[in-house]
C-alpha cells in the first residue's frame, strides 16, 4: 500500500507487506524514525546557518576590524580570568555605538565562578604580599611596557566599543601607562613616619600594610584608565585585584586582562593577582556584600553608588567611590576669552559629554554673557562630528540608545523650565547614537534640570552678577567633583581656593574642569563620594595603617606620666 505522511512533509512511504496491524505499526515506526532524523538534521542545519550568519555579521570578522585579533579577541570570548580563562554564564554581545553593529560576544561569570575567583585571589595574595614593594613595582613597570606596545590597537578598541574618539581612546591607555610609571616610583617611597615618643627608650612609628583584595568596578566611559588608576597603585601597595568592568564594554576588559595576564605568566606569578569577572548587577552586588573584598572601588552613577556604599558599610567594609559630577566653569568680567572659549567647548563636548568631569554649567558674568554665548555657539557648529576612529573627528556618538533618550528628555525638561535652545537639540540622522552638542540659556541657576547630572552633551549657560553669587551657585548642587574659574584677579583666585570658595575635590583656575593629571589625587566631595584615586597620597586608601610603639629599654614608663605601682 501507499502511505501518505504529513510528518515527512508529504514524503511517500511504500509498504509492500500486507496491510496488517503489525505491518502498519512497523510502517508508522519507520516513518516516525525517519521524520525525527530529518527534523534533527534540519534543526542542526538551521542552527549552523544562524551561527554562521551571526558570526559573519560580527565586526570582528570583517577585514576592516581584523586588528581586534591582535588583542587576542575572537567571535566568542571568555569573561572570567583567575589564572585560567573561563565563563559559563550569560552570553552578551558588545555593540559599536557609532553604528550599533555587533562587535563580538563575551560569556559572563556565574556566581559559582565568582566564588572560585575570589578564593583564588585570596590564595594569590599570600604570595604577592610577601614580595618586596620594589619588586612588585618591577612587575607594574612591565605591565606599563606591555600596554605601551599595544597602546594604539587598545586605544582603537576603546574608540570602537565605548564610542570616544580615537585620540581619547589612546590617551586613556596612556593614563594607565603613566600611572604604572608613577606606581614604580611609589614602590620605593611608601612608608610612614617615625614620630617622637614622649617616653624614653621608645620608638613610635607608622606601619602601612596592604588591605588584601581590592575589588574594582568600573564604568563604561573610561573602561581602561579607571581600572589602571586602581590596579597599578593597588598592586604596588601589595594587594591583589578583582575587576568587574561595565557590561557594555566587556571586550575592553578582556583585552586589558590578557595584556596584564601575560606579564604575570612571564614572571611565574599567579594570574589571580589580577582577576576579572565580567557580569552584571549580580556580580557587583556580590562584591559589595563580600567581606573577603577588603576594599571596593566603585566608579559609576550617584544612584548606584549610594546602594553600593550602603551594602559595603553594612559589613563595615572599606569603599572608594567615584560618582557623579555637575561641574561648573565660572567666567568673570576680566577673563581671557581666548582661553574661555576653547576650554568650555572641550570640557562640554569632549567624549560627547560623557566624562564625570564634563562641564555641564557655564556661569557667565553679565558683562560677557552675550559675547561668550555667541563665540561658543559658533565654535559648536564647527565641531567635526563623525566616526570616532577617524583621526579628524572631534565628537563621536553617545554610548547607548538609552543615553539618546535621556538627552531628548533633558532638553524637553529644560524647555518646560524656561530654557532657550541656542544650539543643537536634535538626534542626528545617521547610523549610531549621534546627537547634536547642545547649548541652553535662560534657565534659573536652581532649576531642577540644572541640578540634575545628565550624562549627555548639554551645556546650561547661566548669567550672574557677583562673585559671591557665582561661588554659591557652584556649591549649591549635590555633587562636588570639578570646578573652574577664569579670571586675572589673584585675590579672587585665592578666595576660590580657600574655605569659602569651591567645595569640590578638583578646583581649577583658567583651565577646563576636565583633563586631570595623574600626579594629583582624583575625586570629589559630597554626592561624588569622597574617594581619591591616582596620585598624591591616594595610595593610602589601598593600605591599612598601624601605629606601633616599640620599647627598647628595660623600663616600663606609661604615657601621659601615669603611675601604676
Amino acid at each position: 500500500m501507499m502511505l501518505r505522511s504529513g510528518l515527512c512533509g508529504g514524503q511517500t512511504i511504500c509498504c509492500r507487506t500486507p496491510c496488517s496491524s503489525t505491518a502498519m505499526q512497523r510502517c508508522l515506526t519507520l516513518t516516525l524514525a525517519r521524520h525525527s532524523r530529518l527534523v534533527l538534521r534540519n534543526k542542526f542545519a538551521s542552527v549552523h546557518c544562524q551561527q554562521s550568519a551571526a558570526m559573519s555579521g560580527l565586526l570582528i570578522n570583517q577585514p576592516k576590524y581584523s586588528w581586534l585579533k591582535e588583542l587576542g579577541l575572537s567571535e566568542d570570548n571568555p569573561g572570567v580570568y583567575n589564572g585560567s580563562w573561563g565563563g559559563s554564564g550569560e552570553v552578551i554581545t558588545s555593540y559599536c555605538p557609532a553604528n550599533n553593529e555587533p562587535i563580538a560576544r563575551v560569556t559572563q561569570a556565574t556566581m559559582a565562578e565568582y566564588e572560585e575567583t575570589v578564593q583564588k585571589t585570596r590564595e594569590a595574595w599570600k604570595m604577592w604580599a610577601d614580595i618586596p614593594a620594589p619588586k612588585r613595582g618591577e612587575i607594574v613597570r612591565q605591565i606599563g611596557d606591555a600596554l605601551r606596545k599595544k597602546i594604539k590597537v587598545l586605544g582603537s578598541l576603546v574608540s570602537l566599543e565605548m564610542g570616544k574618539i580615537y585620540v581619547e581612546g589612546v590617551g586613556e591607555v596612556q593614563e594607565y601607562v603613566d600611572v604604572c610609571d608613577y606606581a614604580v616610583g611609589l614602590s620605593r617611597m611608601i612608608g610612614g613616619p617615625i614620630l617622637p615618643s614622649e617616653r624614653p627608650g621608645h620608638a613610635l612609628i607608622e606601619q602601612w600594610n596592604p588591605v588584601g583584595l581590592v575589588g574594582i568596578i568600573t564604568a563604561f566611559n573610561f573602561p581602561v584608565a579607571v581600572y589602571g588608576w586602581n590596579n597599578a597603585i593597588a598592586l604596588t601597595c601589595g594587594n591583589v585585584c578583582l575587576w568587574k568592568g561595565a557590561p557594555t564594554t566587556p571586550l575592553t576588559s578582556v583585552a586589558v586582562t590578557k595584556i596584564v595576564a601575560e606579564v604575570l605568566e612571564q614572571n611565574n606569578l599567579p594570574g589571580a593577582i589580577c582577576a576579572m569577572t565580567c557580569g552584571g548587577a549580580d556580580i557587583g552586588t556580590a562584591m559589595a556584600k563580600d567581606e573577603r573584598v577588603d576594599l571596593l572601588s566603585f566608579t559609576g552613577s550617584t544612584h548606584v553608588g549610594k546602594m553600593v556604599a550602603m551594602m559595603v558599610q553594612e559589613r563595615f567594609g572599606r569603599k572608594l567611590l567615584e560618582l557623579g559630577g555637575n561641574n561648573a566653569i565660572i567666567v568673570f568680567e576680566d577673563a581671557d576669552l581666548n582661553l574661555v572659549v576653547p576650554s568650555a567647548v572641550f570640557a562640554s563636548v569632549g567624549t560627547a559629554g560623557q566624562r564625570c568631569t564634563t562641564t555641564r554649567r557655564l556661569m557667565l558674568h553679565e558683562s560677557v554673557h552675550d559675547t561668550v554665548v555667541e563665540r561658543i555657539t559658533k565654535a559648536y557648529k564647527q565641531v567635526r562630528i563623525g566616526d570616532p576612529w577617524d583621526p579628524s573627528t572631534l565628537y563621536g556618538p553617545l554610548h547607548t540608545k538609552q543615553a539618546v533618550d535621556q538627552y531628548l528628555a533633558a532638553i524637553e525638561q529644560a524647555k518646560k523650565q524656561g530654557g532657550t535652545l541656542v544650539c543643537g537639540g536634535k538626534v542626528m540622522d545617521r547610523p549610531g547614537n549621534y546627537v547634536e552638542p547642545t547649548i541652553i540659556t535662560g534657565l534659573a541657576h536652581d532649576a531642577p534640570i540644572v541640578h540634575t547630572e545628565t550624562f549627555v552633551p548639554i551645556l546650561y549657560v547661566l548669567k550672574f552678577k557677583t562673585e559671591e553669587e557665582a561661588f554659591a551657585w557652584n556649591n549649591e548642587v549635590k555633587q562636588g567633583l570639578s570646578s573652574s574659574i577664569f579670571t586675572k584677579d589673584m585675590g579672587r583666585v585665592f578666595r576660590w581656593l580657600g574655605p569659602k570658595g569651591s567645595d569640590c575635590g578638583i578646583v581649577n583656575v583658567n583651565i577646563p574642569t576636565s583633563g586631570a593629571e595623574i600626579g594629583g589625587a582624583f575625586g570629589g566631595e559630597k554626592h561624588t563620594g569622597g574617594g581619591r584615586e591616582s596620585g598624591s597620597d591616594s595610595w593610602k586608601q589601598y593600605m591599612r595603617r598601624s601605629t606601633c610603639t616599640i620599647n627598647y629599654s628595660k623600663d616600663l614608663p606609661l604615657a601621659q606620666g601615669i603611675k601604676f605601682e
